[in-house]
């Protein structure tokens, strides 16, 4: 359990700069050496509105390293827990037994069940990468500099007006997801349709 000493971190996503390339997703694949179908992170599309007057944005999902974590709170042997020196949430292999509940209670679908090693797995915001004092995968290939990650107060006040919440999303009083999002208008709109590119 992360103390109040700890400085938690977490992800800024600028949705007025992500133009949905999905670098950002490309590259956590890569690092991660994932099978096909299973993503850490993952770009999807959106629309609002209708014909003439439609606008899409783009939003790039992953795990939001909540404050309070359903993953975590439903993990029987604690093979998922909030790390004590960053606060993110973090995945311990050796204890995880497939029983999948952390997948079953994110409300964020972010847990992923791996079949071939009977075990679930997350993203770890670059663990051993930021321990080397490099930035996640996904935030240093971004073409666009969309994303950022940092301590999570800093991000709030070096971006003031971005949200936790829009409207494809849960409730973020659910879990309190350390994610901030500079929100295109149009995904403040509840009239979102899923587009598939």
């Amino acid at each position: 359990m992360a103390t109040e000493e700890t400085k938690r971190m977490g992800f800024y996503f600028d949705q007025n700069s992500c133009v949905g390339c999905k670098t950002c997703q490309v590259a956590c694949k890569d690092k991660n050496d994932l099978e096909v179908g299973t993503l850490f992170r993952h770009v999807v599309d959106f629309e609002v509105g209708e014909f003439p007057s439609v606008k899409s944005y783009h939003y790039a999902a992953t795990c939001n390293h909540c404050e309070n974590p359903a993953c975590v709170e439903a993990c029987p042997t604690e093979a998922m827990y909030i790390d004590e020196t960053d606060g993110t949430v973090q995945h311990d292999d050796e204890k995880c037994i497939g029983c999948q509940y952390c997948v079953q209670s994110c409300p964020y679908s972010v847990p992923q069940y791996l079949e071939e090693q009977k075990m679930v797995h997350k993203c770890d915001a670059c663990y051993v990468l930021r321990q080397n004092g490099e930035q996640p995968a996904c935030v240093a290939a971004c073409p666009m500099r969309a994303l950022e990650f940092g301590v999570y107060d800093d991000l709030v006040a070096a971006h003031p007006d971005a949200v936790d919440q829009i409207a494809i999303l849960p409730d973020s009083s659910q879990t309190g997801p350390h994610t901030l999002i500079d929100a295109r208008p149009a995904a403040l709109e509840n009239d979102f349709r899923k587009v598939i590119l």
